[in-house]
């Protein structure tokens, strides 16, 4: 998903738009597919660029629940030596293929477990949009000194597309700043930053809303086409009358490290 302006599509019908995003290949974290057809406002922080600046000066760096590798891959120098971890298996597959070209060791670990990483292995630890935080053992595999930086999705996101599906939802404290303020300085990190915005999301199609809630499976977890296929066509109408449906995607700038 980019930034750029986003144009409904002409000429295409409700079936035509339900049934190319159904069959669409959703492995992997890359979103170019929605390119024109729905967009992300970025967060101010630049989390590649930063990520890219500290990647350059670390010896020994993993990047944790990589996905496809796709965002790692961008990185212009990696650290001497720099590993990923991935437990979604078609995801692991392809960062596999992604990394392992670049010289990037790609660990299986689920996302709910413990790291397969000896104690202090790691000066820089990075994680873009992790399902799971496991705050000890981030701090069990840092080194002194060492640093944890990842952009992680904040609470509610995308509440206007999981409620227009689902009706009013419940949230939980799970991904609140303050939460991670709390356990992570349980897990005896110190935290040196911690931003959270919202961020505008618009899709310019049904089949985009598809392809998106088929990729991103927690925003509505049990979704399929048959099942929901009133409220699609009840989106389909909406971006109709509208030119676009919005949602707000929370995200969250961690910054820690390790205590020397």
């Amino acid at each position: 998903m980019t930034a750029a302006p986003v144009e409904p599509p002409s000429g295409r019908t409700f079936d035509d738009l339900i049934a190319e995003a159904a069959a669409a290949d959703v492995d992997g974290w890359d979103f170019s597919w929605l390119d024109g057809r729905a967009t992300e406002q970025r967060p101010s922080w630049g989390y590649l660029r930063r990520m890219s600046e500290l990647m350059a000066r670390a010896r020994v760096a993993v990047d944790v629940q990589t996905g496809g590798g796709e965002v790692l891959a961008e990185v212009p120098r990696l650290a001497p030596t720099t590993y990923a971890t991935e437990g979604w298996p078609p995801n692991l597959a392809l960062a596999r293929r992604t990394l392992q070209p670049l010289g990037v060791a790609v660990v299986e670990a689920a996302e709910d477990g413990p790291l397969p990483f000896p104690d202090e292995t790691f000066d820089l630890v990075v994680s873009r949009h992790p399902n799971v935080v496991g705050w000890g053992e981030l701090a069990r595999v840092l080194q002194p000194g060492g640093v944890y930086f990842s952009q992680q999705i904040g609470p509610g996101s995308n509440r206007e597309l999981t409620e227009f599906f689902l009706g009013p939802q419940t949230y939980g404290p799970e991904r609140d700043p303050a939460t991670a303020r709390r356990e992570l300085a349980a897990a005896g990190l110190v935290l040196d930053d911690l931003q959270a915005e919202s961020l505008l999301v618009t899709f310019a199609d049904v089949g985009a809303v598809v392809y998106f809630i088929r990729k991103v499976i927690w925003a509505v977890p049990d979704f399929t086409v048959e099942k929901y296929h009133d409220t699609l066509l009840a989106m389909h109408e909406h971006i109709q009358r509208h030119g676009r449906f919005e949602s707000h995607a929370q995200r969250m700038l961690v910054v820690a490290h390790k205590p020397a």
